[in-house]
């Protein structure tokens, strides 16, 4: 019993020396004429390119009650919906006319109105209505 244990001490070490010295280092195992494909991804490849829209040249219409009204901006509530309501800067010539008007007594809280903006700038062109008559 001995003598196995001196073999099998002497053996171990010489037999992974062994192994080290007569074996390959650990590799892939992907077959050797395979190349990795390399794509360059900073190019964007363009499908559609967007298009601006063209800016509208009409004016929108807005109908309402108005709420407030100085020469500055007015505020109106939506004809067919109680819960909307819009401010609207007035133009030059706009506030020009509502300076008219306020000195006449301005348009009071529930008068009719039509409102022509511009919808990009929310900016009253023209204001269509009859005040009433001050208070």
């Amino acid at each position: 019993m001995k003598s196995f244990v001196k073999i099998a001490g002497l053996g171990l070490p010489l037999l992974l020396a062994a192994a080290g010295a007569f074996s390959s280092p650990a590799e892939a195992q992907v077959p050797p004429s395979v190349v990795p494909v390399v794509v360059d991804t900073a190019v964007p490849i363009v499908v559609n390119a967007i298009k601006p829209k063209p800016k509208p040249t009409g004016l929108a219409k807005f109908e309402g009650f108005v709420q407030n009204a100085n020469i500055v901006q007015i505020t109106v509530r939506a004809k067919g919906n109680d819960m909307s309501i819009q401010t609207f800067s007035l133009s030059e010539n706009a506030s020009a006319r509502m300076q008219q008007i306020v000195d006449k007594g301005g348009y009071q809280y529930g008068d009719r109105v039509t409102i022509l903006y511009d919808p990009s700038t929310q900016k009253a062109i023209k204001v269509k209505g009859k005040p009433s008559k001050p208070v």
